[in-house]
């Protein structure tokens, strides 16, 4: 159990590297496990400026988490229009917006009860 543990924070801290090394805003990771009925154990959610900026943040998120830990998405589904764009790595789930989109849907409100850490951004 605490392998799992420990390869969830380090793929949660690579997703999060990929988020920011494209300038990705609004970084939230939501602690989805003391939910009952969840699909999954965390979001990470975070939004881009265009299309063009999500489909970036995508691809980095890619690389930084196949570079580094092996680990490649389970599923992957919004990429024609990249204005929401969801990651399935089993465990973890990335949602990557535009920015109003993200608002429209505000996921957040809809998972309440979970814990949310906020990234801050250095830019």
């Amino acid at each position: 159990m605490a392998n799992k543990e420990k390869n969830t924070d380090q793929l949660i801290a690579k997703i999060v590297e990929g988020i920011e090394d494209v300038k990705g805003q609004n970084i939230d990771i939501l602690d989805l496990r003391e939910i009952e009925n969840t699909v999954c154990d965390y979001f990470i959610i975070c939004d881009g400026t265009s299309n063009t900026q999500v489909g970036a943040i995508v691809n980095s998120i890619q690389k930084t988490a196949s570079k580094a830990l092996q680990e490649k998405a389970w599923h992957i589904e919004g990429t024609e229009n990249q204005e929401w764009v969801l990651m399935d790595y089993v465990n973890v789930v990335v949602h990557v917006f535009q920015k109003h989109i993200r608002e429209f849907y505000d996921i957040e409100s809809l998972w309440g009860d979970a814990k949310i850490t906020s990234i801050p951004s250095n830019y």
